[in-house]
C-alpha cells in the first residue's frame, strides 16, 4: 500500500486510515458530519496527495492534449485551468481530469489516483504519433486542499499573493508557507471555496504545519475522504468509478459542456453523432421524499417496482438532513420533478429528480 508524505502525521492525529486507490488514506478524524460542517462553515484541510500529476511539454504539448481530451485546451492562457475528460474509443470515459497551463508550452494534467497508470498508457499511445515530452511526476508531489469560506482569510498571511484574487479555475505559481514556486490553485471539489497547494513531497510537512498554525484562530481542522465525498455529492460533482467510467459517455453524464467539437479528438465523430441523437439514459440528481439513505448500487425503480436504473452515488446529506444521490435513468424519467423510487432493502422509497447542486449556499 502506498503512503502519502503525510502518512505519519495523519496517524499521529488519530485518523482512521483506509485503503483507497492503492494508498493508505485518512477517511476521517472526528467523524464525517463534524468534518463536513467544518468545511461548509469554516476551513478544513484535505491531504489529496494520492492524485496523479503529468507534465506535458514542448511544441507538441497542446496538440497531444487536444487529441486526448474532450474540452478545448487552446482556450487556456497561462494561469488558467480547465475541467476535461479523456474519452475512450468506445464512447466511454477513461478519466476526468484538470488541465493547467503553466507556461507557453508546459501543461500539468491532474488525474485520479486509481487511474494514473491507465491514463498514462492511454495518453502515451496517442503521443507515439506526436512526440510531446511527457513526465509522470505523481510520486514526487503532494497536494493539499484547503477548503471552506474562511480559507482565504485564514491563509493570507502565508503568501505574498492576494489569495482572494485567484478566481475559480485560475492559479498562480508563487510563495506559500515559506516555500517558493508552489502552485496555488482555485479548483476545489467541495463547493465552499478555498484553494489547493501543489508542492514537492519534501516541502509538504512544512506547509501542513504552517497552515495549521495560521488557521488556529479560525478553527482549522484536518478533513478525511469521507467528508470529501459528502461535500462533492452535495454539489452534484461526478466521482470517477461511481458516476462516470469506461462505459458512460460524457453526454449521458451531463458533461456535454466539456465536450467541444471545435477540434478532432479521440472518438469525437461518434460522440458528435450521440449528441445529435440525445442519449437514451441520463445521470440525474434525486432527493428522497421520505426517510432513508440511498447507497451506491441500490436499484432505482418505477412506481410498479420495475428496475429502471441504479444509484451511482448516494448519502444522507449532512447540510440538508435528507437522502440525496446520483443515478442513471431512462430519458423519460430524467426531467426535473420526475418521480422515481429507490429500493432500500425491502422498502421502495419515493424520490424526486432535482437539478444539482443539492446544496445551495
Amino acid at each position: 500500500m502506498n503512503k502519502t508524505a503525510l502518512y505519519d502525521t495523519h496517524v499521529a492525529l488519530g485518523a482512521k486510515m483506509v485503503p483507497f486507490a492503492g494508498f493508505d488514506m485518512p477517511v476521517s478524524y472526528e467523524g464525517v458530519n463534524a468534518e463536513h460542517e467544518t468545511v461548509r462553515t469554516g476551513v478544513g484541510v484535505f491531504d489529496v496527495s494520492h492524485m496523479g500529476e503529468f507534465l506535458i511539454e514542448g511544441p507538441k504539448a497542446l496538440d497531444l492534449i487536444q487529441m486526448v481530451s474532450s474540452n478545448d485546451a487552446s482556450k487556456l492562457t497561462i494561469g488558467k485551468a480547465q475541467y476535461s475528460c479523456l474519452p475512450n474509443e468506445t464512447g466511454g470515459i477513461v478519466d476526468d481530469l484538470i488541465v493547467y497551463r503553466i507556461k507557453e508550452e508546459t501543461y500539468l494534467l491532474v488525474v485520479n489516483a486509481s487511474n494514473i497508470e491507465k491514463d498514462w498508457n492511454h495518453i502515451s499511445k496517442y503521443n507515439s504519433q506526436l512526440g510531446a515530452e511527457m513526465r509522470n511526476i505523481s510520486d514526487g508531489y503532494s497536494l493539499l486542499a484547503i477548503q471552506g469560506p474562511k480559507a482565504v482569510e485564514a491563509m493570507q498571511s502565508l503568501s505574498s499573493h492576494d489569495l482572494a484574487e485567484i478566481k475559480f479555475y485560475n492559479f498562480v505559481v508563487g510563495d506559500f508557507a515559506g516555500i517558493d514556486h508552489v502552485i496555488i490553485s482555485a479548483t476545489g471539489y467541495t463547493g465552499s471555496g478555498g484553494f489547493e497547494i501543489y508542492c514537492k513531497n519534501s516541502e509538504v510537512k512544512q506547509i501542513w504545519d504552517k497552515v495549521f498554525e495560521a488557521g488556529a484562530d479560525f478553527g482549522i481542522k484536518p478533513i478525511g475522504l469521507a467528508a470529501r465525498d459528502t461535500l462533492r455529492l452535495e454539489m452534484g460533482y461526478c466521482l470517477y468509478g461511481n458516476d462516470i467510467d469506461d462505459s458512460t459517455s460524457p453526454f449521458e453524464a451531463g458533461l456535454g459542456w466539456i465536450t467541444k467539437f471545435s477540434k478532432d479528438f479521440v472518438n469525437s465523430e461518434a460522440l458528435e453523432d450521440e449528441k445529435r441523437r440525445t442519449p437514451e439514459r441520463k445521470l440525474v440528481g434525486f432527493e428522497l421524499d421520505e426517510k432513508g439513505i440511498p447507497r451506491k448500487d441500490y436499484d432505482i425503480v418505477d412506481g410498479q417496482g420495475k428496475t429502471i436504473g441504479v444509484v451511482t452515488s448516494g448519502t444522507m446529506s449532512p447540510s440538508m438532513g435528507k437522502g440525496i444521490g446520483l443515478g442513471y435513468v431512462p430519458k423519460i424519467f430524467s426531467d426535473v420533478g420526475s418521480k422515481i423510487h429507490i429500493q432500500i432493502r425491502k422498502n421502495r422509497v419515493p424520490a424526486t429528480v432535482v437539478k444539482p447542486p443539492f446544496y445551495k449556499q
